[in-house]
């Protein structure tokens, strides 16, 4: 089963968000960033812990987990919008069923399977994991491309012909811009779903936090293990903030 993502709504005239409510989630994941230093910094490590959290280390895993985040998640868009725009028009309605039925299966396959597929038969490394993150995460981004492309108003369209807009202008003047909230939702889900799944790189060498978080179970260090799921964590909630941010500045008004 998959769940279509829903973009949230506000009553007419309604501030989705205050200044307040803007500056509340960074200020909060501050605060849990240095509440995890003060943690760490009160422990007395051993020479392993010293080296799994040594601070030129966690910089560059977090880069690496960035890395594989933004590129996942910036081809899915690429892939993904285009495709479900192509999908609703009149030629290639029909084909719709055959690529969503494509998609569910992808993402019905856990990323550790993708991934160890793709590692027993392409080889290991960046780009491997990157397709890995495509797979799971495309299908919310097509399926609400497609939903609030079929959701537009059919008297809207009907007025855009009809005041001499040819297709393409109707497509991104009126479709696109009024599907914006149900795409942007789901590319939230998308990039959630990749925050977390690249985790699961650091089983096919791609580095990223994944590597602090398998070592800390694997050797049985709490600070290690604690250290590389918090920053996973805030990662992912600074995304989320992040799109929220562009949602709010992309949402046409009165929507």
């Amino acid at each position: 089963m998959t769940v279509t993502a829903v973009p949230e709504r506000t009553a007419p005239g309604e501030e989705p968000r205050g200044r307040a409510g803007l500056l509340a989630t960074p200020v909060f994941l501050l605060l849990v960033c240095a509440a995890l230093s003060l943690y760490v910094r009160g422990l007395d490590l051993d020479p392993i812990e010293r080296r799994a959290i040594d601070r030129d280390a966690i910089v560059r895993q977090f880069g690496e987990h960035v890395g594989l985040v933004a590129v996942s998640t910036g081809l899915v868009l690429a892939i993904a919008i285009p495709l479900g725009v192509l999908l609703t028009r009149p030629r290639l309605r029909r084909l719709s069923a055959p690529f969503l039925a494509l998609a569910n299966a992808g993402q019905a396959v856990p990323s550790i399977g993708v991934l160890v597929l793709l590692a027993v038969t392409v080889g290991i490394g960046f780009q491997k994991a990157v397709i890995a993150l495509i797979l799971v995460s495309a299908l919310p981004v097509l399926r609400n491309t497609m939903v609030g492309l079929q959701g537009v108003d059919r008297s809207l369209i009907d007025a855009g012909r009809g005041i001499g807009m040819s297709r393409t202008a109707v497509l991104f003047r009126v479709e696109l811009p009024l599907a914006v909230p149900v795409i942007l939702a789901s590319v939230r889900v998308a990039v959630i779903l990749n925050v977390g799944s690249a985790t699961l790189a650091a089983f096919t060498n791609a580095g990223g936090l994944g590597e602090l978080i398998n070592t800390g179970i694997a050797l049985n260090r709490t600070p290690i293990l604690l250290t590389g799921s918090v920053l996973t964590a805030v990662l992912a909630l600074a995304a989320d903030w992040l799109i929220g941010l562009v949602e709010h500045v992309l949402r046409p008004r009165g929507v």
